[in-house]
């Protein structure tokens, strides 16, 4: 009965090296060993099967039988299959192989699957995984690592996170190409204020963003918002003229360009942020993880949509 603990890849070597240059004599010269001894691997391979793998004539020298042929094609399968594994094994070494989840800010999904179609350009076997949600929930799961790095335009104030910058983050109030405060330069404060405003939800980085400038603007003077879900819902909203909103210019450029929407002539405007990439600084960074980190700070924004 044949006992496959006892085959070696020594002994499949020698078997490769006889196919492949006829003979025990050339095969020894191949693998530096002497002729007894590829003999002797051969024989071992043998036993370990049961069977004959290899006849020899002096009329035609080395033959297979059909088991050896079998093994000589299982041969060329291990081999592959181990090569496949070396370069695996090296891939994960270096980080380039594997699975991050990153978790971005809503704002950011305008311009992160680009990103992600970069990263996955570069490193193929690296697969990205991408959760989507506002400010507090993207920090609740960097807190709770269920993701590994995070984008987002205001990081936390916690010793836990590293937060290293990506780019620059402009924020713009939007209106209707048609509505009253559009084209207009010095828009007074109180003429301002009387807008609506359209915000995001709260736990929106955004939102908070838009209330410290409005408060400043106002000092204290009181102010119609109505929240809303999504950037694209504020943008339609602001479309149909149903208010204003201030919103990251990096989500606007298309209906900037084509015209449907405009940014207002506001004292303090832009409100220029920057992105940010974070990660936990208590939590071991993987090889592949570095390498997606690098990878975006290497890129040094050129990801963002040009404004």
């Amino acid at each position: 009965m044949p006992k496959l603990e006892a085959i070696t890849l020594k002994q499949l070597r020698a078997l490769r090296a006889i196919a492949d240059h006829g003979s025990i004599t050339a095969a020894a010269n191949e693998l530096g060993l002497t002729p007894p001894a590829v003999h002797t691997q051969v024989k071992g391979l043998e036993q370990a099967l049961n069977c004959t793998v290899l006849e020899s004539s002096r009329q035609h020298g080395p033959t297979f039988t059909p088991e050896g042929q079998t093994i000589l094609d299982a041969e060329r399968q291990i081999l592959a299959i181990l090569n496949s594994s070396v370069e695996r094994v090296r891939a994960l070494k270096h980080g380039q192989t594997g699975v991050v989840v990153l978790g971005v800010v809503s704002t950011a999904k305008y311009f992160v699957p680009g990103l992600v179609a970069q990263i996955g350009e570069a490193y193929p076997d690296i697969d990205v995984i991408l959760k989507v949600g506002n400010r507090q929930d993207i920090i609740r799961e960097l807190s709770e690592r269920t993701i590994d790095m995070a984008i987002m335009g205001r990081p936390p104030r916690s010793p836990a996170n590293i937060a290293e910058v990506i780019g620059t983050h402009p924020h713009v109030f939007i209106a209707a190409s048609d509505h009253p405060l559009a084209g207009k330069e010095d828009i007074s404060p109180a003429d301002f204020l009387a807008q609506t405003f359209l915000s995001r939800e709260q736990g929106s980085g955004t939102l908070i963003l838009m209330t410290r400038y409005l408060d400043r603007l106002g000092e204290g003077t009181p102010y119609r918002a109505i929240e809303m879900g999504s950037n694209e819902t504020i943008k339609q909203a602001v479309i149909a003229n149903l208010g204003i909103a201030l919103i990251s210019q990096h989500t606007t450029t298309e209906e900037i360009k084509s015209g449907r929407l405009v940014t207002l002539e506001v004292e303090g405007l832009p409100i220029v942020r920057q992105w940010f990439l974070l990660h936990r600084e208590d939590v071991e960074i993987s090889n592949t993880l570095k390498t997606v980190r690098d990878f975006i700070l290497d890129l040094k924004a050129s990801f963002l949509p040009t404004l």
